[in-house]
Formats: structure tokens, C-alpha cells, sequence
């Protein structure tokens, strides 16, 4: 059993630090529950973990006793849409201003938070809302995760990041859309200029977009090229929306850093994808949602059809492509579904091939590689930010068990305590 063991010439500095305690802790990296275990923490940062009876208790600590549940890091979503609401799809969503999307991104960030998701990656969001959401957050203004964004997704004229349900009389189109070489490259520079920490891209039709085939190839190679060389060079990474088989594996031999969906991958782009060190997002949950769901919050017929055509084979490609090697990061498309329901992912990936330590795994240590912040989150490990959740059970065992979160808290701040409250009624 691997521990971290704090010297005594850090007594000092701990003094009046906090101790968490846990019932059982996940060592990610070890697959492993520890026993009667412990997070040591200095203000938002993590100095320790490990067993209690071989870490050094700081003098004076605050103690949080989660002796009742399971510890482990705080979970990360690399594909959500904060300032989307699902009840909002189609032609419902035209009346939906930017102001209003960007305070209804307030409520989703801090229902996110809440959910146990204490990092999380926005990939689209219009008039650069979930910048101002990313900014605010870290300002202490309102609650929510870690938030890396990408302002405005970069599509092609009528593709599936533009929007094609008003008529031509309106000459619409929104803000990312950019077709050739030197007009994406330009477009790269504009939303890195607005504060993009990332650039998300529509390699691939979609299907909640009106009037296109997820399988149809929209950016071409030359332009995807240009797109990575340019937020590469700017760094930033490159996360492309790509459904279609062509188009996964233009965007991998493009040199994108996720691909996102993959739904209908084949055998060539599981083996390119492994060879470059591609991750894929596969959101294998939704598809649930929008077939029993959709209809109800505006999403359009051909919408739907859409979905059942792909939902099952992507389901069945994530099974191949997890058995091939491929690297995988944890992202659910929130947006499309309620937020804080992320964790419904979970037993679907242990379905479809996965142990429930690997689909853990990729909710912490590869979100966290993909995103850049491997650093920082995604472990219990000194140096990592304070950012702890607290479930009811073993996720090792069940992992529904990651839908019952009991206690949150990101960067050393508690944004939930169900147990202590549950004390403190009974007091």
C-alpha cells in the first residue's frame, strides 16, 4: 500500500491545517480502497494521503469526519455545455438570449459542483458565455468546478456548428462558423483572443443540428490541419466533434487532442488513435436520455431518428476501441441532458467493457491528462489541489454509488456536507 508520510519539519506549517477523514480511500493510480484512511491538507492544497496509522496527524488540525462513506478525487467531465438547457433543444432554443444562457451556465455550474464534478471542460458555448461563467467562478462570484472553456464552437457554413433553423431572409450564422485554411486559422485567433482555453471544432455532421448526417466529413483535412497547427501554436488544445468514420480519423491524423463522440470509429481509427495517443470522449449515456426524453424539451424528429440509428453502434464501438488501447477521458455531453446527472455515465461504461475502477480512472487521471492539469487534479497527491468528494458506498463494487455523493469540496472550501448536516439535525 503506497502512503505519503509528512516529515516532522512540516509540523509547523500544518499546525491548524485539516485532516480528512474517510471511511475508505480511493488510490486511483493502485485501483486500491485504503482502509480508515486520510487527506492532509494545507489551505486548498493536498500535502498527504494514506492510511491513518501511517500518516503524520498534524497538531491543532480541523478534522472532517467522513468515517461513513468512500473518498476519492473530485471527478472531472471533459465534455459538457453548461449554458445549455435540455429542456431548451431545436426551435425551442431560439429565444433563448445570451444573457439568459449564461446565468442559466450559473445554476449548471454550482448543480455540477454539487454532483461531485469539481472540474470540468465547456466545449461550445455562444457569445463566449462560458468565459464570463469560467471568469466568475474564479472570481468566488458564484459556485461551480474548474472550468475550462471554449467560447464558440469553429464549424462550416450550414454545418453542424452553425444554425440552420431560421430561413435565409434572416442571413444567420453563428460566431465560430469559418470555411478554408486561413479563414480557421483566423478564427482560431479570435476566440483565443476572447479568452478560449481551448478550441472545439465540428469535424463531422451532428445530431441535434437540423438538416445533416452525423457520418458526413464537414471540415476537410487541409482545414483541420490549419486549425491545430495554429491553436498549437497559440496552446491550445484541439478537441473535434466528429461522429463519422472519415472524419475521426482526419481529425487524428490532423493532430487534434480529442476527439469527441467518435460514434462510428472503425477498426483503422481505434488503431490510428492508439498510435498517436488520441483520447476519445464517448458521452455513451445520453442516447438513454434523448430517445425517451428528447421529444419533450423541443428536439426535432429527424433529431431523434439520428440518435437511434448511432446510440447502440457507438455504445458497441466504445466496448472495441476501450479493448483496442485507446486512451479515453470521461465526458457525458451534459447539456443534452440534465446537469448533475453526469454520474449516470458510469455503469454504462462497465456495460459496455469497463471495470468500475476504469471508468474512474477516466474521470480523474486521464480527464486530467487531456485537459493539462495532470498537475493539479485527478489524485490524491501533494501538491494537488484540495478537491475531495464523498460517496455513500464502494464505487469499486457498485458504481452507481457515484450518483450518491454526500460531501464536496474544491480547493480546501466544503460546498457540501450531507453527513454533517444529517449531525447536526439530529442535534
Amino acid at each position: 500500500m503506497r502512503t505519503f508520510v509528512l516529515l516532522p519539519f512540516l509540523v509547523s506549517a500544518l499546525t491548524a491545517g485539516t485532516v480528512v477523514h474517510c471511511g475508505k480511500l480511493l488510490d486511483v493510480r493502485k485501483g486500491t480502497m485504503v482502509s480508515n484512511g486520510v487527506i492532509v491538507l494545507e489551505g486548498a492544497t493536498i500535502l498527504g494521503f494514506g492510511a491513518a496509522d501511517k500518516v503524520l496527524i498534524p497538531p491543532g488540525s480541523v478534522n472532517v469526519d467522513l468515517s461513513r462513506g468512500s473518498c476519492l478525487p473530485g471527478l472531472i467531465d471533459a465534455h459538457v455545455h453548461l449554458t445549455v438547457d435540455p429542456r431548451k433543444s431545436g426551435y425551442e432554443g431560439l429565444g433563448v438570449s445570451i444573457p439568459r444562457s449564461t446565468i442559466t451556465g450559473v445554476r449548471n455550474a454550482r448543480t455540477t459542483l454539487q454532483a461531485g464534478f469539481t472540474t470540468v471542460r465547456n466545449v461550445g458555448a455562444a457569445g463566449y458565455s462560458d468565459v464570463a461563467l469560467r471568469d466568475a467562478i474564479k472570481d468566488g462570484d458564484v459556485e461551480g468546478p474548474h472550468l475550462l472553456v471554449s467560447g464558440p464552437m469553429l464549424g462550416i457554413t450550414g454545418g453542424h456548428c452553425d444554425n440552420n433553423l431560421l430561413a435565409p431572409e434572416f442571413a444567420f450564422r453563428e460566431s465560430g462558423v469559418a470555411d478554408g485554411p486561413w479563414a480557421v486559422r483566423s478564427k482560431v485567433r479570435e476566440v483565443v483572443k476572447y479568452g478560449a482555453d481551448l478550441v472545439k471544432i465540428c469535424a463531422s455532421g451532428g445530431v441535434l443540428s437540423k438538416g445533416d448526417q452525423p457520418g458526413t466529413e464537414q471540415y476537410t483535412l487541409e482545414e483541420m490541419k490549419a486549425i491545430v497547427e495554429e491553436a498549437h501554436r497559440l496552446g491550445r488544445k484541439v478537441a473535434a466533434h466528429a461522429h463519422g468514420t472519415d472524419a475521426i480519423k482526419d481529425a487524428i491524423r490532423a493532430g487534434v487532442d480529442s476527439v469527441e463522440h467518435a460514434s462510428l470509429i472503425d477498426d483503422e481509427g481505434i488503431a490510428l488513435a492508439k498510435q498517436r495517443g488520441t483520447f476519445l470522449v464517448f458521452d455513451i449515456y445520453n442516447d438513454d436520455y434523448i430517445l425517451s426524453e428528447g421529444s419533450k424539451g423541443g428536439m426535432l424528429a429527424e433529431s431523434i431518428e439520428k440518435e437511434r440509428q448511432i446510440g447502440k453502434r457507438q455504445r458497441q464501438n466504445f466496448r472495441k476501441a476501450f479493448i483496442g488501447g485507446d486512451r479515453m477521458a470521461f465526458g457525458t455531453d451534459a447539456g443534452v441532458y440534465p446537469h448533475g446527472d453526469n454520474w449516470k455515465q458510469f455503469p454504462i461504461m462497465v456495460e459496455f467493457g469497463m471495470r468500475p475502477i476504469d471508468a474512474i480512472r477516466t474521470a480523474t487521471l486521464e480527464a486530467a491528462a487531456l485537459m493539462g492539469l495532470e498537475n493539479k487534479v485527478g489524485a490524491f497527491e501533494p501538491g494537488h489541489w484540495a478537491d475531495i468528494v464523498g460517496v455513500d458506498g464502494n464505487p469499486l463494487e457498485d458504481p452507481s454509488v457515484l450518483g450518491r455523493v454526500k460531501f464536496v469540496m474544491k480547493d480546501g472550501k466544503v460546498y457540501r456536507n450531507d453527513w454533517a448536516e444529517a449531525d447536526h439535525r439530529r442535534d
